[in-house]
């Protein structure tokens, strides 16, 4: 069900605000209750004034307002929601997480350009399990400070990748990288499809936050033979597949080139949509493809920052939507956004696609908080799980801090979610009921460690690409 935007004056009408702490002898004992000023449920319920979240062992009990939840349940732990917003934590549905060591390394250039004289030197220079762990730790520590509680990353390495993963606390999809070239951690494409059955094997349900997936690179670094094993392997151990997809012209003419096709025709003629697929970018898809993507239910992640940057350009959002295809959101990584900020993608794609199309009515506010929640959930095939706020759902939620001027006054939550909101209001992270951030300090992360780490990396990575 779509949620409408609701303004303030009729949050005012339903009632007086509540506040935490009563308690009785009856009440059911949980682990957490988080309350809000306004709870934005992004279920069906919509935004509920002076509400509360009641949540044990990591699953959401109840959602409703604060005097309901105090009269039911009584908590070993209380998070004031004081002039601030409850909600889903956002979902960063493509990025590759440890290039955050590489932020600003190659700027201003296009997309094959980029990658093949820039970044799959780098990588092949530079790039090793130590250097996937502490950059992923890195953007990891910037997600949970804008608010992302789960992404999926296509990178090297997945067990470093997970391993940061599992310290900190977020929820991921990890892919590792499949590509028919040589890349930090295999030979070829042949080796880098075992290191993704390896880690699918090794990970399909070992811990609930971690999802196994295989990420084929592209259509271009990868042959039909190289695609069908990819489409074999997930199948094999039930895991999605990621890939870029109809991300540029040059992508466009190869494959008509090569295939005669589409990229969206040659996967489903070879059978990848029997599996999950998450198709990051769909910059140029044909209103065939469209229809393809919606039957398929293939998930889209639009990543309007990097997008933007590479000019790669833009796409077809409001027309997926409207073909039913599920959209969500993405920062790729930060090698070509440069952040991981997902506040900033959020207001983007709102704008982007308003002056593309000459249409203010287009992608509205709550259509793009959507898109950052329930519709990316359900894109990366989390949608039974996560972005809702909902009883049975996994307790992933983020508390929004409406108490800077820049904020004030405030009329419409989902306006200044979607058009003021920035990653230094988020004050509180959860994650299946552990608390990640409060009071905008993360907790899961050393960040004097990390930022010594980090330092090390840079000081080779300056030696390798900018010797004096």
């Amino acid at each position: 069900m779509r949620l409408t935007s609701l303004p303030l004056f009729a949050v005012l009408l339903a009632g007086c605000a509540s506040t935490p702490g009563a308690d009785s002898s009856a009440a059911i004992p949980v682990d957490l209750i988080v309350y809000g000023d306004h709870v934005l449920t992004m279920a069906e319920v919509g935004l509920i004034p002076d509400g509360a979240v009641a949540i044990d062992d990591g699953r959401i009990v109840a959602v409703d307002r604060a005097t309901t939840i105090n009269r039911k349940y009584r908590a070993a732990r209380t998070i004031a929601g004081d002039n601030k917003v409850v909600l889903p934590g956002l979902v960063n549905g493509h990025t590759h997480a440890a290039m955050s060591l590489l932020r600003g390394i190659a700027d201003d250039l296009a997309l094959i350009d980029w990658l093949e004289n820039y970044i799959f030197p780098a990588e092949v220079a530079l790039v090793d399990a130590d250097f996937v762990r502490v950059g992923t730790e890195l953007a990891c520590w910037e997600m949970i400070r804008g608010g992302t509680t789960a992404f999926v990353d296509m990178y090297y390495f997945p067990e470093s990748v997970a391993r940061a993963v599992e310290q900190c606390g977020l929820r991921a999809v990890i892919a590792p990288t499949v590509i028919d070239q040589r890349s930090p951690d295999a030979s070829d494409g042949v080796q880098s499809l075992e290191v993704a059955r390896q880690f699918a094997e090794q990970w399909q349900g070992r811990n609930p936050r971690i999802t196994p997936c295989v990420g084929a690179h592209a259509i271009y670094s990868l042959p039909q033979q190289a695609l069908e094993r990819v489409r074999d392997v997930a199948a094999e151990y039930g895991t999605p597949v990621c890939i870029h997809l109809s991300e540029s012209n040059y992508e466009v003419q190869f494959a008509r080139d090569n295939y005669q096709s589409s990229s969206t025709e040659l996967l489903e003629k070879i059978g990848l949509f029997d599996n999950h697929v998450i198709g990051a970018h769909v910059v140029w898809p044909s209103d065939t493809d469209i229809a393809t993507l919606a039957r398929q239910q293939a998930g889209v992640i639009h990543n309007p920052t990097s997008n933007m940057k590479i000019a790669s350009g833009v796409a077809p959002i409001p027309a997926m939507l409207a073909a039913g295809v599920p959209v969500g959101l993405g920062t790729d990584g930060a090698a070509s956004n440069n952040d991981l900020d997902m506040w900033e993608e959020i207001r983007l794609a709102a704008f982007l696609h308003k002056v593309s199309q000459m249409d203010p009515t287009v992608l509205p506010a709550m259509t793009v908080l959507e898109m950052a929640t329930w519709r990316g959930a359900d894109a990366i095939g989390l949608g039974g799980e996560i972005g809702r706020l909902k009883a049975g759902m996994a307790a992933d939620l983020i508390q929004v801090d409406l108490d800077d001027l820049t904020l004030f006054p405030v009329y419409d939550i989902a306006s200044h979610l979607a058009y003021v909101t920035d990653e230094h209001d988020v004050t509180t992270v959860i994650v299946e009921g552990r608390v990640l951030m409060q009071d905008r300090e993360v907790l899961t992360i050393d960040e004097s460690r990390l930022r010594r780490e980090a330092a090390g990396f840079a000081g080779r990575i300056r030696d390798r690409l900018f010797p004096q």
